[in-house]
């Protein structure tokens, strides 16, 4: 393993940013336009501004980085045993993108020898880009607030009872059967809502929420929201508990309710909760 330097994460930052401001772009020049839109075999969709913006990132990436590994949502997989990887997704929330809703957004991440360094999540539409390196915060532009970076940083809540709650698909999150306590949870929480996609997770890591929860990513999906969530002092992992972005569940908090989040999630019966939580010993 070969340690990574502060000048390589932002160096990989500028050029995740500069692909962002040129993805930005080709995605409002299609967005609430007649375009191309096929299903893939998963009975997702996909459109032109998916497949241009891969590509876009794609040639960018390689002209720099000729040596790093590629893993994108519409192009696959190239060079998956490189030191160096990066994540693309080109439009998280192509449905969305496709019926005019403006919550859709190209992610990008960068992972040396499996760790998470750098992360970035540009949402054209709403105008607004969150980006973080390891070591380095999280930051967040709102170009209708304020054209400045704005560190960010979770909220302190620590009570389930206290805290706003967000998910993906409720359908296939009860489909999947493994998040059996999520009703629970969603129960418990002072306020709950279905804001999918990397909306949920920005929304965590600004601390204008305290969970996030979704199954059916995938590493792309998951890679840049893990970043800019840990960097703003949250926790991530899938529902089992471990750090890994191929799981198929994600779970993202303020960090302070990660493990009681799990735990309900993983719960069926609330009242197990209880009993499990009162049968542990003060620390």
């Amino acid at each position: 393993m070969t340690a990574v330097s502060d000048r390589e994460r932002q160096g990989w930052l500028e050029l995740a940013l500069a692909i962002c401001d040129e993805a930005d772009v080709l995605a409002m020049r299609s967005f609430r336009r007649a375009i191309a839109v096929t299903a893939k075999p998963d009975r997702t969709l996909v459109t032109e501004a998916d497949t241009a913006i891969e590509r876009l990132a794609r040639e960018r990436i390689a002209a720099r980085h000729p040596e790093h590994g590629l893993v994108g949502e519409e192009y696959g997989t190239d060079a998956g045993d490189s030191r160096v990887r990066w994540y693309i997704d080109p439009i998280d929330g192509t449905h969305n993108f496709v019926r005019g809703v403006p919550l859709f957004g190209t992610l990008l991440a960068v992972e040396a020898d499996g760790v998470l360094e750098v992360g970035a999540i540009s949402a054209p539409a709403m105008r607004s880009r969150w980006y973080a390196s390891r070591g380095g915060g999280a930051w967040a532009v709102h170009a209708n607030e304020s054209p400045e970076p704005r560190r960010l940083a979770v909220s302190g809540v620590a009570s389930i009872g206290d805290a706003q709650v967000l998910y993906g698909s409720g359908r296939d999150i009860a489909a999947s059967g493994r998040m059996p306590g999520l009703d629970g949870v969603l129960r418990d929480a002072w306020r709950e809502r279905g804001f999918g996609d990397f909306w949920g997770y920005a929304l965590v890591a600004e601390g204008a929420a305290e969970a996030m929860v979704e199954v059916g990513l995938r590493s792309w999906d998951a890679a840049a929201p893990a970043v800019v969530v840990e960097e703003a002092g949250g926790r991530w992992s899938d529902v089992d508990g471990s750090r890994s972005i191929d799981g198929g569940t994600f779970v993202v908090t303020n960090g302070v309710l990660h493990e009681d989040v799990l735990a309900r999630l993983r719960l069926a019966d609330r009242d197990a909760i209880v009993t499990t939580r009162a049968a542990t010993p003060p620390r």
